[in-house]
């Protein structure tokens, strides 16, 4: 049972429209990809996008449900931005709201039969809740976003799956 009730598959039917989604086969477990999730200091490993620079020496360990933490970013200028986990459904979901309102989710399943394991990887930029949304259309950060999503999970791949995958 998770901690708290994910949105719908594509949030809520009003902002359905504002879910960016990108998804890949990683060849390592939900638990080892989940692992890394949920590690803060280990988000600038993984980030895609190039502006997360390092987790604020105040961040947990390791999130869980209502875990806030910050992070020093780098958008032309340095800048530190805070987040709070609002998603946590443990080794299966984890998302955290930006101080923006928007949402960052991961969504991992294991792949049935796979061997050696394997998990289906959704990334989802969730912009239904955002606090400024024509600011996200003036910087163009909905396409940039998505590519630096597939930049993402291809980074994530990298760090689990076992060499020669």
């Amino acid at each position: 049972m998770s901690d708290t009730e994910p949105p719908s598959e594509t949030g809520s039917a009003a902002g359905a429209d504002k879910v960016v989604r990108v998804e890949r086969v990683i060849a390592a477990s939900p638990e080892a990809i989940f692992a890394v999730l949920a590690d803060p200091n280990r988000h600038q490993d993984f980030d895609g996008s190039g502006t997360v620079r390092a987790a604020r020496s105040d961040a947990p360990e390791r999130l869980t449900l209502g875990s806030r933490f910050g992070m020093n970013m780098r958008l032309g200028v340095p800048y530190r931005t805070t987040n709070e986990v609002v998603e946590f459904d443990e080794g299966r979901l984890i998302g955290w709201r930006h101080v923006g309102g928007h949402v960052w989710r991961y969504r991992l399943e294991a792949v049935e039969g796979a061997e050696p394991p394997a998990t289906l990887v959704v990334e989802e930029f969730d912009w239904s809740t955002n606090r400024a949304p024509l600011m996200l259309k003036v910087m163009k950060a909905i396409p940039r976003n998505e590519k630096a999503m597939r930049a993402t999970l291809e980074r994530l791949a990298s760090l689990v799956e076992p060499a020669g995958t």
